[in-house]
């Protein structure tokens, strides 16, 4: 079922003229090989896939597909460094390493957004503002624990396990590799570090920046290629596997490392639940509801992908809602006015529009505001569902794209009740005036992370994780080091 009805727009007079991004800050190469032992090397099989800009289908680049023999090469070279070099090396001196790694991070900020943007597809202003800042800031912060591990709360010396085998997601791909390298490296590990097969490019241009630090051979080894690849990395001879992405092949790794000695952190996939009370500040609440599932066009684990709002103010808040839809801007995620860009491959747009689609064959009401799609590239409109059920997909399975599902509730009771009604454990907002109620919904909901009156807020000081299916273990803050730890409290 369709909602045509259209809210009026708002007049406020603006006309955005197209405002691009320059794109002459980045080069990128015609081919990509592995990053094993500080060198790009070839593959030792000839297989290669082709990476693309998904706002336009244009080929960027080719890219290396690792064999198992490439997996095994990159983890010796791992060894081999954390053995003789970075293991014993004292941590003040890897701290040097890692404020290096920051600093030209920092530095190349600008061609970095610029290659996300163009490899990802979120809009430049999200790559530039949100993802880079964190980037560096999470190699700042943790060398700074670099030479304090025995003050971290995890036995007074505490040791590295080794080789750490990190597997990341294309939706943050730069990002998460901070998340992932940053505390790695603090505590004496060295890394293999496979990117998503959609968006490998930063990836690849970290390793340039690796270099460009000096960082010794083999301490961050690069290696890229699809599933087959991930899977020969979390059978190779690692000591530690670190994994964020869907929770299907998050319970397939645990089921390869079960029985080994391998140390395993996953953090998965979501379906968070935004709870708006009648206390709450509308149109603070309704930013933060756009922010919370439209922000990367959905593409977030812990997306607010679920709005709970109190019965008694359903209607003028999504009536204030769809306006504020009709505002956002699709389009060239190049773009600096652009709110929401490309979804971030076929397969993926595939899965968005089949459950959309579900969604209105369920009987749903489906509005999306008026927008035009541009003629190539993967595009989705923003989209809201009303008059959900909670046996719903829309409402019980993870879209991952900028779809929002939207149900009623009485009291606080249900609302907790609802929003618990998921196998996810992520995340969840709550928006309301009094304090007390705040803290009563925290401590009732499960979910690794709790925003009040805010969503989708991240600092490198905080720990970021979840319950149940969403995963376990925590990065960010003092608690992220212990998975690379071995603690002996």
């Amino acid at each position: 079922m369709t909602d045509t009805t259209q809210p009026t727009t708002p007049t406020d007079g603006f006309v955005y003229a197209p405002a691009p991004q320059a794109t002459d800050v980045v080069d990128i190469r015609s081919s990509y090989g592995l990053f094993i032992d500080g060198e790009f090397v070839a593959p030792e099989g000839d297989g290669f896939r082709k990476t693309v800009n998904p706002a336009t289908e244009e080929v960027l680049a080719e890219v290396a597909d690792a064999s198992p023999a490439d997996v095994q090469r990159a983890v010796a070279a791992a060894r081999r460094a954390q053995t003789e070099v970075w293991g014993p090396m004292p941590g003040s001196e890897r701290a040097k390493y890692l404020y290096r790694i920051a600093r030209l991070i920092a530095e190349r900020s600008r061609e970095l957004a610029v290659l996300e943007t163009i490899d990802n597809g979120k809009p430049i202003r999200e790559s530039r503002d949100s993802d880079l800042p964190l980037v560096s800031a999470h190699f700042f912060y943790y060398a700074g624990w670099a030479d304090k591990l025995g003050y971290a709360g995890y036995g007074p010396d505490p040791q590295p396990l080794g080789v750490a085998g990190q597997i990341i997601p294309w939706n943050f791909p730069l990002l998460m590799a901070a998340w992932k390298l940053a505390p790695a490296l603090a505590t004496g590990n060295t890394v293999v570090l496979k990117p998503a097969e959609t968006t490998p490019l930063t990836a690849l241009h970290l390793a340039e920046i690796i270099q460009q630090a000096d960082l010794p051979p083999g301490v961050v080894n690069i290696i890229t290629g699809a599933g087959e690849t991930g899977q020969a990395l979390v059978d190779a001879d690692v000591d530690k596997v670190a994994f964020t992405g869907s929770t299907a092949v998050g319970k397939a790794i645990q089921r390869s490392v079960a029985g080994t000695a391998k140390s395993l952190t996953l953090e998965l996939g979501g379906k968070a639940a935004n709870i708006v009370f009648d206390d709450a500040p509308l149109d603070q609440a309704i930013e933060g509801i756009v922010n919370g599932i439209f922000f990367n066009q959905g593409h977030v684990c812990c997306a607010g992908s679920r709005l709970l709002v109190q019965e008694s103010i359903a209607e003028p808040l999504m009536e204030r809602l769809r306006t504020r839809l009709s505002t956002l801007r699709l389009g060239d995620p190049m773009d600096k006015n652009t709110d929401i860009g490309a979804i971030n491959s076929a397969e993926q747009l595939e899965r968005i529009t089949a459950l959309a689609s579900a969604g209105e064959e369920e009987g749903a009401t489906r509005w999306s505001p008026a927008c035009d799609l541009p003629d190539r590239g993967y595009w989705f409109p923003p989209t809201i569902f009303s008059g959900a059920s909670q046996s719903m997909r829309i409402a019980r399975e993870e879209i991952f794209g900028p779809v929002l599902t939207t149900m009623t509730f009485r009291t606080p009771d249900e609302a907790v009740a609802k929003a618990n009604n998921t196998p996810y454990g992520l995340s969840a907002g709550v928006w309301t005036d009094k304090g007390s109620r705040i803290l009563w919904m925290a401590q009732q909901l499960k979910a690794g992370v709790v925003w009040s009156n805010t969503f989708n807020r991240f600092d490198p000081t905080s720990p970021f994780g979840g319950y149940k299916e969403s995963g376990f273990g925590r990065e960010g803050g003092r608690q992220g080091l212990a998975p690379y730890l071995e603690v002996t409290i």
